[in-house]
């Protein structure tokens, strides 16, 4: 698919090599066509019918790639090498009959494969005008060099402008994207407000008032409630690959218990960190529930800044009292030191434990963000 930036640049080369050929005529005809006008004419023809021909296939996707840029490459030299049958000798300041358009292949290169390409078509062209010019009698050290500085420069210069306006433009067809994906998700998100979490709030009260087990079938519509409540009320991201969004990994813990806070914004980690940040903060709130009670409310917050992922992990139990910790560790119960502390270290984080009996717990695990 042809953007419309990419559009742009080929309609530029092409308008650049008709006006280089007009050029080449001009050139050829204030020099009383040179040494062999009948050499000169067949040249420029060849000339013509090229730049038509370019002009078309360069401006159809299916027939631009690598055997046209080396067709356009070999035309090029072929018409630039024909310059010392058709002028016959050099002068120090003469053009050669390809004149300026010997630069269309070069920035055509540059367009299509970048700086890199442009620079390589840069060295063959202007190879190619170096020799013609020993070949027509100039000495070695009269070549000028002006002309081949110019075309390394075009080919450098517009095969990068080239790459960043692909990527630009990528990028705000992404922004563009996504923003419509927000649209569609905020339309989702009223229409699941005003059905699906109306109808699961109303099982919900529901089965409390009646009790027994339509308490029960409450509870679960009420967990299913809240979940569902923190996915519509997340924005979409796109992580890069190989990376995962930590806010989706941690709602999965969202219930009618645990209230799950996560930013508006993706928190993109290695797949591999998120999922074992995401494994301590279950293996915290496993331990909620073991010492607190099934139902014991608890509270997970994520947050970024610096650089710094950090979830905290909050609950009203009883607290830990002093040294309980490392009694746990030395009688082989590794909830703590290994399913928790130990995998964020593992991951180059640290983790925090503030507690106090009757106080309740919280536990802080940090983990450095890649940039």
């Amino acid at each position: 698919m042809v953007t419309a930036v990419e559009g742009s640049f080929w309609r530029t080369v092409a308008v650049f090599r008709a006006a280089s050929l007009a050029y080449a005529l001009v050139v050829f005809l204030r020099a009383g066509g040179y040494a062999d006008p009948a050499v000169g004419w067949l040249v420029l023809g060849v000339m013509a019918l090229w730049t038509v021909a370019t002009v078309f296939a360069y401006s159809i996707e299916e027939f631009r790639g690598r055997p046209l840029l080396a067709a356009d490459m070999l035309v090029t030299v072929g018409c630039l090498l024909a310059t010392p049958a058709v002028q016959g000798g050099y002068q120090e300041d003469s053009l050669p009959i390809t004149a300026t358009w010997m630069g269309g292949a070069v920035l055509a290169w540059g367009v299509y494969g970048g700086r890199r390409a442009g620079a390589v078509a840069a060295a063959i062209v202007s190879l190619a005008d170096l020799w013609t010019r020993g070949a027509g009698g100039m000495e070695f050290e009269k070549l000028p060099i002006n002309g081949t500085v110019l075309l390394f420069l075009a080919g450098v210069l517009v095969g990068h402008v080239a790459r960043l306006a692909r990527k630009a433009e990528a990028r705000m067809q992404e922004a563009i994207e996504l923003e419509a994906a927000g649209r569609e998700r905020e339309r989702l998100a009223r229409g699941i407000h005003d059905s699906v979490l109306q109808v699961l709030a109303l099982v919900q009260r529901r089965g409390q008032e009646v009790g027994g087990e339509a308490a029960e079938l409450g509870r679960l519509a009420g967990e299913q409630e809240a979940a569902l409540r923190e996915l519509v009320s997340l924005r979409p991201g796109t992580p890069a690959e190989g990376s995962a969004d930590l806010r989706v990994l941690l709602q999965r813990y969202g219930s009618g218990s645990v209230t799950v806070s996560v930013p508006g914004t993706p928190l993109t980690l290695p797949a591999a960190v998120a999922a074992e940040l995401a494994a301590a903060v279950g293996a915290a709130l496993d331990n909620v529930a073991r010492h607190c009670g099934e139902r014991a409310p608890a509270w997970v917050f994520a947050e970024s800044d610096d650089g710094i992922v950090t979830v905290t992990v909050r609950d009203e139990g009883p607290g830990i009292p002093e040294g309980r910790l490392e009694q746990a560790a030395a009688t082989g119960r590794l909830g703590m030191a290994q399913s928790i502390r130990g995998r964020v270290e593992d991951l180059g984080g640290t983790v925090t434990v503030v507690s106090a009996p009757g106080r309740g717990t919280e536990i802080e695990m940090s983990v450095p963000q890649p940039c």
